[in-house]
């Protein structure tokens, strides 16, 4: 089965720099783990790939539960130089919600089971 992610969490964007960051927070706590298991940093990376240069950093967050995902932008790709008409880049938070994930039934117990992986993920 596939969902948006938009039906199972929310985001938002923040800029620094030339990076931006976005948050993305499941609606259930119980999905976090199966969130973490989906939504990896290359498939972000992939994702917004016309925004994106460079390697996207995963950050989890296990105690709110939160993904927050670091992005770099192009050099020339600043608040002050960018020719996109969203220079601060906060509107890719709602584009990051339009990526489509597999997202099977959930077996039993899914949601008691910790997150894989180390904090910190490329």
């Amino acid at each position: 089965m596939s969902v948006r992610l938009y039906d199972i969490a929310h985001a938002r964007a923040g800029d620094k720099g030339n990076l931006i960051t976005i948050a993305v927070i499941p609606y259930d706590p119980d999905r976090y783990p199966r969130l973490c298991s989906v939504l990896t940093a290359q498939r972000v990376a992939d994702h917004l790939a016309e925004r994106v240069a460079g390697d996207v950093v995963r950050h989890r967050l296990d105690n709110l539960p939160a993904l927050i995902f670091v992005c770099p932008r192009a050099a020339d790709d600043t608040v002050t130089t960018s020719l996109f008409l969203d220079s601060h880049g906060k509107s890719l938070g709602s584009a990051l919600l339009e990526l489509e994930l597999e997202w099977d039934a959930e077996p039993e117990g899914a949601a008691d089971a910790a997150p894989n992986g180390g904090p910190n993920e490329r």
